[in-house]
């Protein structure tokens, strides 16, 4: 019946199905080119998504805190500007400086940009979690705030948050980062209710373990603001240190940072993207293991980590 129907409107079954294809793509992806800011794009994950959308054929405006990345960037065929969102003033002039490139248009925002600042609870200063949170959630906030405006005028809009498992679980000796990473993510899950119906959609990216310079930075925060020697946790400091030198992959399924890219090319491209996006077995485990397990069993597990 189907070929008789095809053959009664001159279409041949191989055009057909091209058809199905070219429709289901229209209505599940944006096929469309998008003017996308990245945060922290010097190495990683940022790196490796900037140039995974600019290939897909987007228009990448990459983002780094130091001036070098940025020459590097641009040597690279990027549009890029300087951001460094523990710096109030970096991040206004840099958004003025996207605004007069893109022409006043923002179609994807994708906060990147953040460190992971170890040690115990009890050995970190007030002065170590602000700076924390100055980078990982309160330079975020306010780049986020300063374009949410742009995409509300312009009827649409991305916001993907690059979070991390640390922001479904807290595991020992990163409660900076965790404290961080779950702040995060409740002001996303909050965006996301007060901007339902504004065409404007929040994503979470959740990666576990990624091959990046996350632990090289790590460890000169390590050394830098911790007092290994005043502290009662010195002696689980020297294994750590061994973990945070060690090459290449420290943990089990680590991944490579383009396992990151492709969540965010989805929640770029798709008609109507995640809230959420797991990467690495290990989040899909403690995501599992947070629904099912009692509190007490699931911090018997994570001790374990």
């Amino acid at each position: 019946m189907l070929d008789f129907t095809l053959k009664q409107a001159g279409i041949g079954k191989l055009e057909y199905d091209h058809r199905r294809i070219r429709l289901y793509l229209g209505q599940n992806m944006q096929n469309s080119a998008q003017t996308i800011l990245i945060t922290g794009c010097s190495t990683g994950i940022g790196y490796c998504t900037a140039m995974t959308l600019k290939n897909r054929g987007h228009r990448v405006i990459a983002s780094a805190r130091k001036l070098e990345d940025i020459e590097k960037l641009i040597a690279q065929g990027f549009e890029a500007v300087q951001l460094d969102l523990a710096d109030s003033d970096s991040i206004q002039v840099a958004v003025k400086q996207v605004l007069q490139l893109t022409d006043g248009k923002c179609d994807v925002l994708f906060n990147n940009a953040a460190f992971g600042q170890p040690g115990a609870v009890e050995d970190l200063s007030r002065e170590v979690l602000r700076q924390q949170f100055e980078t990982n959630f309160f330079g975020t906030h306010e780049l986020t705030n300063l374009l949410i405006p742009v995409m509300r005028k312009q009827g649409h809009g991305r916001i993907i948050y690059n979070s991390s498992v640390l922001g479904l679980v807290a595991l020992t000796y990163r409660g900076a980062y965790n404290a961080s990473k779950f702040a995060l993510e409740g002001l996303a899950d909050t965006l996301r209710l007060e901007l339902h119906g504004t065409n404007i959609y929040i994503s979470l990216i959740e990666p576990g373990p990624i091959l990046s310079d996350f632990r090289k930075n790590s460890l000169a925060l390590f050394q830098q603001n911790i007092q290994v020697e005043d502290s009662l946790h010195r002696e689980t400091y020297t294994l750590m240190a061994e973990r945070l030198t060690k090459e290449g992959a420290a943990v089990p399924f680590t991944l490579p940072a383009s396992a990151v890219a492709k969540k965010v090319l989805h929640a770029v491209e798709a008609k109507k993207p995640r809230c959420r996006y797991y990467v690495t077995f290990p989040t899909y485990l403690f995501g599992f293991l947070k629904r099912i397990l009692s509190t007490t069993w699931l911090d018997y597990c994570l001790r374990k980590v």
